[in-house]
């Protein structure tokens, strides 16, 4: 039978290691549309500013709705996982299109129906394993936010001075907590004990923003009891995390911290007037300074909280908002576990080389390029 797969070989012979074979290509879409109430609530919920739960609604039941459909052509397919899951959101023609796509695999020994599915390529999933996890299920957490009018007024009047925009800092730590709340509820839902391998992305949607992460939910039997509860979750590469636990130690939490500044208006009017001659902008220089230190601030109060030893990974990302700088620190803590080892000493050299795009468009829109199970490209 005719094999039609969307993995490399490098994620086959990963795979073929730990008695996986390639299966089909398989997909699942939905065409949406928010509709009149959803237009009217999305706009006064984000005149308030916060979560619009009517658009996090829909855009929620629509990547279910399209991952449920994936899964059953899985099934139909004979599968027994389903790795490389993707969930994407595409606007056409007013409405809005919901698509997953993965890769069928198939155990060398059999076994009954779908047993996992999830976001790990094939050379992640052969870390995960070897890591000692068990892949359950994809899961995600999304939120639909505004700043709002309202937090955009009082904003605006403090931005008058130098300083953090507490506001607009509350506003993202909330959101960006809440969609990792969801996702790990949706963990504990199939009883795992872990989200490994977590992403985020931001996207804009209909004048507001979407944020979301997706992960694996996984189970690993050396896990305390109390982490049945309050799963584990983890940003580091399967690739990052198999060497943590090849050393002894395992993710705990996701720990995340944003800090919104302000120059004021004389800081940007000294930091305007400077740019117009080389040297040092010491406003910016110092602003941007302050806002790492407080988002870095956050993540190690997290971390400490919950008895962390380190945390590693860490990110750091500036974005302009309008006049506003938005700084952003995300990283995993983690903590020392005796007796936690990886089931082999080290990694194949095919589990960490990265594959090559053989065919690049620079086009946009409907003729971008898109690699099968892995996401847009250029």
């Amino acid at each position: 039978m005719l094999i039609m797969s969307g993995l490399s070989g490098n994620e086959m012979y990963c795979l073929h290691l730990k008695g996986y074979a390639p299966g089909d290509l398989v997909l699942g879409n939905s065409v949406y549309s928010l509709g009149f109430l959803g237009n009217l609530g999305a706009g006064i919920s984000s005149i308030i500013g916060g979560e619009v739960g009517q658009v996090t609604q829909v855009i929620h039941d629509g990547r279910v709705q399209a991952f449920n459909r994936m899964v059953q052509e899985a099934i139909n397919h004979g599968g027994n996982g389903i790795t490389s899951v993707t969930s994407d959101l595409k606007t056409f023609r007013g409405n809005v299109e919901f698509l997953s796509l993965g890769s069928c695999v198939s155990h060398r020994e059999g076994g009954e129906g779908l047993q996992f599915s999830t976001s790990s390529d094939g050379q992640e999933l052969y870390c995960q394993l070897d890591a000692g996890f068990e892949p359950l299920r994809f899961v995600f957490g999304n939120v639909a936010y505004s700043i709002g009018l309202g937090g955009g007024i009082i904003g605006g009047l403090k931005s008058i001075a130098r300083g953090e925009i507490k506001e607009f800092s509350d506003v993202f730590n909330h959101t960006r907590h809440l969609a990792l709340d969801r996702m790990v509820q949706e963990a504990r839902s199939v009883n795992a004990n872990a989200v490994v391998g977590i992403q985020t992305t931001v996207m804009p949607f209909r004048g507001i923003h979407e944020m979301m992460m997706t992960g694996t939910a996984s189970f690993h039997p050396q896990l305390p009891a109390e982490y049945s509860q309050a799963p584990i979750t983890s940003d580091l590469t399967c690739e990052e995390m198999w060497n943590m636990i090849n050393m002894g130690y395992l993710p705990v939490k996701l720990v995340l911290g944003t800090a919104v500044y302000s120059l004021g208006i004389v800081g940007g009017v000294a930091a305007f007037l400077k740019s117009f001659s080389r040297g040092e902008v010491s406003e910016l220089t110092s602003l941007i300074y302050e806002a790492r230190e407080h988002a870095i601030g956050l993540i190690r109060d997290e971390a400490s909280e919950i008895g962390a030893d380190d945390v590693v990974g860490i990110k750091t990302h500036v974005h302009e908002l309008g006049g506003l700088i938005e700084f952003m620190a995300i990283g995993t803590a983690v903590k020392r576990f005796e007796g936690i080892r990886t089931v082999t000493s080290t990694l194949p050299t095919q589990a960490v080389i990265r594959d090559k795009d053989t065919w690049i468009s620079h086009e946009q829109g409907l003729f971008a390029t898109v690699k099968s199970g892995k996401g847009a490209d250029g």
